[in-house]
């Protein structure tokens, strides 16, 4: 196909495909679907290789958010029978964090349910990060917390956090329809504090709640132009108790040419199979792998993931390689670009500097 010729010369080049192209990437047919995935895995390769970076997640609030995010069992409102509980101890998020370290996830993702933080919470936060990194040397560490106020972020910089984690989730468009109680404009805000801050920021979407062709691109090109270094895509876990509890309209192939046209206009990020891989994908699971660079090992902030050997098991036969604890994820220009930026943050750098 022409279109996946062009698709791939363009990933090679780190260049932006047009909106059409990404477009018809979503609406290619299922007997398309196989070169459609070996198309996108050739850019894959070039950035990343066969490596597959592990992440493990850490929930340190669950439940009880006063924000009305449809798509979530921890939502206002929500009667999703869900564990509900308030602020993890530093020495209880490490331990937990060493069991994922223990089965070889390289970053630890601490999240937790709220608007955002406030500055007692960062206190909190900050005290977890330096347990972690104290029992698990190399680990990276990415906070979850919701929307950032001024300063914030400089702080969890400080305290040892090498990423920031905040989705946009759907498009600016009908942003609105899933939530009433803040804009689009706020979460992008927030990743753009993260990155000033000189953290990685890493921001996705989540597909499956009823959105169109046009706003997945429509996201993913927002994505693009904040340029974060992790594009985590989840779909869409249709929590009983939540407004979006009927929203089961994605099949295995929907989710493998959206994971496709995610890696054509972010072919060098790392690119991360989030929530409901399980649920959407599975058993075309391995598949993915030559889609995306990372994925998460275990569960998941509500719901339960595959389990850990499962998954190292999936990878080894899919002819992957788990990326080591030494190994730089991200390919040498863009990490290079992170490293600037953590060194420049709250500093104006001289041009040759």
């Amino acid at each position: 196909m022409d279109l996946l010729n062009t698709l791939v010369d363009k990933g090679l080049r780190r260049e932006l495909p047009t909106r059409e192209e990404a477009l018809a990437v979503l609406a290619t047919s299922d007997d398309e679907l196989l070169d459609v995935v070996a198309a996108a895995g050739k850019v894959r390769r070039q950035w990343f290789g066969k490596r597959v970076k592990l992440n493990y997640l850490v929930n340190l609030k669950s439940g009880l958010c006063p924000e009305d995010c449809s798509y979530c069992s921890q939502r206002l409102g929500s009667k999703a029978e869900i564990l509900k509980y308030t602020w993890l101890k530093p020495d209880e998020a490490s331990k937990a964090a060493a069991a994922g370290v223990a089965g070889g996830a390289k970053r630890v993702c601490l999240v937790a349910s709220g608007r955002g933080p406030s500055d007692r919470d960062i206190d909190r936060v900050s005290e977890t990060i330096e347990a972690i990194k104290g029992e698990n040397e190399g680990v990276e560490v990415c906070a979850c917390l919701g929307l950032l106020k001024g300063g914030q972020a400089e702080r969890l910089r400080d305290a040892g956090a090498d990423a920031y984690n905040h989705n946009l989730n759907t498009s600016e468009a009908t942003y609105k329809d899933i939530c009433s109680t803040h804009e689009f404009s706020d979460r992008v805000e927030t990743v753009q504090h993260a990155q000033s801050a000189g953290l990685s920021a890493c921001s996705g979407l989540i597909a499956g709640m009823g959105e169109s062709d046009a706003d997945l691109v429509d996201v993913v090109f927002a994505l693009r132009g904040l340029d974060p270094d992790s594009v985590p895509v989840n779909f869409l876990i249709p929590f009983e108790g939540t407004p979006l509890a009927e929203e089961w309209n994605l099949t295995p192939q929907r989710c493998l040419r959206i994971l496709a046209m995610v890696r054509f206009v972010c072919p060098d990020a790392e690119v991360r199979l989030a929530g409901g891989r399980e649920v959407h994908l599975r058993s075309m699971q391995p598949l993915a792998l030559n889609l995306v660079n990372s994925i998460f090992l275990g569960d998941y902030l509500t719901s339960e993931g595959q389990a850990g050997k499962a998954d190292l098991d999936m990878i080894a036969d899919a002819g992957f390689v788990v990326e080591g604890a030494g190994e730089t994820t991200l390919p040498d220009h863009r990490d290079g670009l992170v490293s600037v930026r953590r060194r420049g943050a709250g500093t104006d750098l001289a041009p040759n500097a």
